[in-house]
C-alpha cells in the first residue's frame, strides 16, 4: 500500500459490505454497491489495476431464525437471496469481477486459517461469560435469540448491538432484561466458556492505523471514540449450530463478523485463481512482503452502521495474521424515502426488482443515487427528485449536448469534419479529466460524475455561442471538430456512473476498443472520421409517470399500516425486519394542547449561528462541543450529535441557536446555548437563504 495518488504500480481492490443473505434488495442497499462499483471502474478509467469482489454473507443468527420459521435448512435459506443476489446485481450494471459467499469452501479453509494464526500468536484466550439462556426450553440463547435494553443508554437492544439506540456493538451477556425471541420466555443468564481475541492489546496499533486510513472521514472519527473509551476484547464464537466451525471445536461456531470480511480476501483469491496470477495476483494485494512492506490498494465501501467492524476487528485481525491493511474505508449514509425512514415492515421502501420493473434504464438509479450527495451524507429517494435530476442532468444536459453535436456531425459532415482541435476545447476537457483524476483520489464519487456533466454542459454552451447552423461548412467545422472531442471525452467520463448509456454513447462517437476498457487517454483521441446518425441517449420521465409511481408507494405503505393497527389489535404478524436495518417509524408526537401568548415566545432570544468547530467530548458517548459564532460572540455549546454528523463536516454549517437558554454543565463543560434539531436524527435547523449570524429569528 502506498498512500500515492492513483494510479499506482500496486495493484487495487475494491470491496462492498457484504450483502445478508436474509431479505430482498431495496435502493438502501444499492446505494453502496452503484458507488462501490463507479469507485472500481473510476479506478480503472485513471489507469490502476483494479479488482471488484464481494460476496452474500450466508452465515448468522437473524438467518438461522428466519430459516427456522421457514421451516428450511439455514444453508438453503441464505443461497436462495445469494443466487437472487448474483442475479440482480448484474442488473444495476454493477459489476463484480468476483461474488461469492461466506459458506463455501475457499472462505471456509481461510478463516479457520487465520483464526488458527491469532492462537498462535497468543492473542486468544477462552473465558467463562454469562450467555443468555431459556430456562424453560433449555437452550442457550445467541445474538438475534435475544433481546432486551441496551446497558449504555436504556434504549431497546437485540442480539449483539444497540440498533434502536446509541448504535454500540454488544458482547454476549450485556443486554439486560433479557428475553427469548422465539418463545418469548424470560431468559437467564449461565456462565459458558467461549473464545476472545484480544483487541485491547492492540489499541496503539489502531490508533496508528486510524492516522493512515483513507476515506470518509466518519470512518476515521467514529472508532477514536471507541479507542479512547478503552477497547474491550472480542468474543469470537458463539453457541449456534449454523456457522464456520471454530478450529477444533463441534460445540461452537465463530461470530458472523470473523468470517464476513474474510470473504473480501477469500473472493480476490477466487479471482485471481480463475484469471491467473499473472494476469492478478491476490497475494500481491493482501499479504505482506517478506520485507514486513503492505501489498496493495485495499478500499472497503460499506454503510456507516458497520463502521466498527471495518475499522477495529476487521485491521485488527488482518494486522495479527500477516495481511495488508486498508488503504480507504469509504463509509455511505443512508436512504430515506421521502424524508422519512426507509422501513421495509411498513413496505416503505424502492426495492431493487421494483425499479427494474418499472422499466426504468439501471443507469438513472446509479447517477441518482451516485450524484445526488457526498459519500457520507445521507440520501434522500423520491420520485419527484429522480425526475428532476434524470430531465434536468442526464435529458437536458448531458443527452441534449451528445445528440445535437453528433446529429449535426452526422447530417453535415457524415462524421468528424477535417479540422484542428482548439486550444480553448483541449483545455477545457484536460480540465475536466484532472477534475475527475482528483474526484477519485478524494474518494469522492459524486464529484467524479460531475465532471461529465459539467464537461457537457460547456459543450451546450460552446455549441450556443458559435451557432454553427448559421455558419458555412467551412467555418463551421472546426467547430463541430470541437464538439465531436468534447462528446468522446463525456462519454469517457461518464461511463464509470451510467455505463450501460456510455457503452450506447461510444458506438455512436464511432468509438474503438471498448469504452469499459479505455482509460481517460481516450477522451484526447481523434474521433472516428465516420459515424451513423445517433438516437437520443435520454427519455424524459413524465409528470404523469411520477404520479403513479407515487400513488403505487402511497397505497403500499397505507397497506402495510393498516396490517400493523390489525397486529396491535391482537392479530399475529408473520412479518420479519431485514437484519442489517432497523425500522423507522414515520408517527409524529400529537401537538401540544397548552398554547403561550406572542409574549412568550418574544421572550426567546433565537440566532443564526455558523458552527466554528466541533469535536468529540471525552468518554461522552453522544455529545460534541461546538464553537458556534452568533454574531456578536462565538458561543461553545454541547449537543448530542457525536453519532448523528460527521463533526469533520460541521465547521461552516449555519445552525439555529437558542442565545437565552440558561447555562448548563456537561460532562464539566459549559454549554451557553442550544443549537436546534429536529427528530431523532438530529436534523439541525438552518436556513433558506445568507441570513448573517446574530440575525434573530422572528
Amino acid at each position: 500500500m502506498s498512500h500515492d495518488d492513483f494510479p499506482t504500480e500496486q495493484p487495487a481492490v475494491v470491496t462492498c459490505g457484504l450483502p445478508y443473505a436474509n431479505g430482498d434488495l431495496h435502493v438502501g442497499h444499492l446505494r453502496s454497491y452503484t458507488a462501490g462499483d463507479v469507485l472500481s471502474r473510476s479506478l480503472r478509467k485513471l489507469g490502476q489495476q483494479t479488482a471488484f469482489v464481494c460476496g452474500s454473507d450466508m452465515h448468522g443468527t437473524p438467518i438461522a431464525v428466519n430459516a427456522d420459521e421457514e421451516g428450511v435448512s439455514p444453508e438453503a435459506f441464505a443461497t436462495q437471496y445469494h443466487e437472487q443476489y448474483r442475479e440482480t446485481f448484474p442488473q444495476f450494471n454493477v459489476e463484480f469481477d468476483n461474488y461469492g459467499h461466506t459458506h463455501d469452501e475457499t472462505n471456509t479453509e481461510l478463516t479457520q486459517s487465520i483464526v488458527e494464526t491469532l492462537e498462535d500468536e497468543g492473542y486468544v484466550y477462552e473465558k467463562e461469560i454469562k450467555v443468555a439462556w431459556d430456562p424453560i426450553e433449555d437452550q442457550p440463547l445467541p445474538d438475534r435469540y435475544v433481546e432486551g435494553t441496551c446497558p449504555y443508554c436504556g434504549e431497546h437492544a437485540r442480539g449483539d448491538e444497540c440498533d434502536e439506540g446509541c448504535g454500540r456493538h454488544l458482547e454476549p451477556g450485556e443486554i439486560e432484561d433479557p428475553v427469548s425471541t422465539r418463545t418469548g420466555n424470560p431468559a437467564e443468564y449461565r456462565e459458558q466458556p467461549h473464545r476472545f481475541f484480544e483487541v485491547s492489546e492492540l489499541s496503539e496499533y489502531l490508533s496508528g492505523f486510524l492516522d493512515r486510513l483513507e476515506g470518509t472521514s466518519n470512518a476515521r472519527n467514529q472508532p477514536r471514540e471507541w479507542i479512547e473509551s478503552g477497547l474491550e476484547d472480542w468474543c469470537i464464537t458463539r453457541d449456534l449450530d449454523w456457522g464456520i466451525d471454530y478450529p477444533g471445536e463441534e460445540d461452537l461456531v465463530l461470530y458472523v463478523w470473523v468470517d464476513a470480511p474474510i470473504e473480501y480476501i477469500s473472493s480476490t483469491k477466487q479471482y485471481s485463481e480463475r484469471v491467473g496470477a499473472d494476469e492478478y495476483d491476490w497475494e500481491q494485494v493482501w499479504r505482506e512482503t517478506e520485507s514486513g512492506e503492505a501489498g496493495g490498494e485495499v478500499v472497503h465501501v460499506i454503510g456507516r452502521d458497520i463502521i466498527q467492524h471495518h475499522t477495529i476487528f476487521w485491521p485488527a485481525m488482518l494486522e495479527v495474521a500477516g495481511y495488508s491493511e486498508p488503504r480507504a474505508v469509504c463509509a455511505t449514509g443512508f436512504v430515506t424515502i421521502n424524508g422519512k425512514g426507509l422501513s421495509t415492515s411498513r413496505n416503505r421502501a424502492i426495492w431493487a426488482q421494483e425499479y427494474l420493473d418499472e422499466g426504468f434504464h439501471p443507469d438513472l438509479l446509479r447517477y441518482y443515487l451516485t450524484t445526488m450527495g457526498g459519500f457520507q451524507q445521507d440520501l434522500d429517494f423520491s420520485w419527484d427528485r429522480f425526475q428532476e435530476r434524470v430531465n434536468g442532468e442526464l435529458v437536458g444536459t448531458v443527452g441534449n449536448f451528445l445528440y445535437r453535436s453528433l446529429l449535426f456531425a452526422y447530417r453535415n459532415f457524415g462524421g468528424t469534419p477535417e479540422a484542428e482541435l482548439s486550444a480553448e476545447v483541449e483545455e477545457r476537457i484536460e480540465q475536466a479529466v484532472d477534475d475527475f483524476s482528483a474526484a477519485v483520489n478524494e474518494y469522492e464519487v459524486r464529484k467524479a460524475g460531475d465532471a461529465a456533466v459539467k464537461l457537457a454542459q460547456f459543450g451546450n454552451e460552446y455549441i450556443q455561442r458559435n451557432e454553427p447552423w448559421k455558419l458555412d461548412d467551412d467555418e463551421a467545422a472546426p467547430v463541430i471538430r470541437d464538439c465531436v472531442q468534447l462528446a468522446k471525452a463525456v462519454t469517457v467520463l461518464i461511463e464509470p456512473v451510467a455505463p450501460g448509456k456510455a457503452e450506447a454513447a461510444w458506438a455512436q462517437v464511432g468509438g474503438e476498443a471498448d469504452v469499459h476498457d479505455v482509460t481517460l487517454d481516450a477522451a484526447f483521441e481523434p474521433p472516428a472520421a465516420t459515424f451513423d446518425e445517433p438516437a437520443e441517449l435520454f427519455e424524459q420521465v413524465e409528470d404523469e409517470r411520477v404520479e403513479e409511481l407515487n400513488g403505487k408507494l402511497a397505497e403500499r405503505v397505507a397497506e402495510a399500516a393498516s396490517d400493523d393497527d390489525a397486529d396491535d389489535d391482537g392479530t399475529e404478524s408473520d412479518e420479519s425486519t431485514d437484519a442489517d436495518e432497523a425500522d423507522v417509524s414515520d408517527e409524529l408526537e400529537p401537538l401540544l394542547e397548552d398554547r403561550i401568548g406572542f409574549d412568550d415566545f418574544e421572550a426567546l432570544d433565537i440566532r443564526v449561528g455558523r458552527i466554528e468547530s466541533a469535536e468529540p467530548v471525552e468518554d461522552a458517548d453522544k455529545l460534541a462541543k461546538l464553537a458556534v459564532d452568533i454574531g456578536v460572540e462565538t458561543r461553545q455549546v454541547v449537543a448530542g450529535i457525536k453519532q448523528l454528523h460527521d463533526l469533520d463536516a460541521l465547521p461552516g454549517t449555519k445552525v439555529v441557536l437558542l442565545a437565552n437558554m440558561e447555562k448548563a454543565e456537561l460532562f464539566g463543560i459549559e454549554s451557553n446555548g442550544m443549537v436546534l434539531a429536529a427528530g431523532e436524527q438530529a436534523d439541525l435547523l438552518t436556513t433558506h437563504d445568507d441570513a448573517e449570524p446574530g440575525t434573530k429569528v422572528r
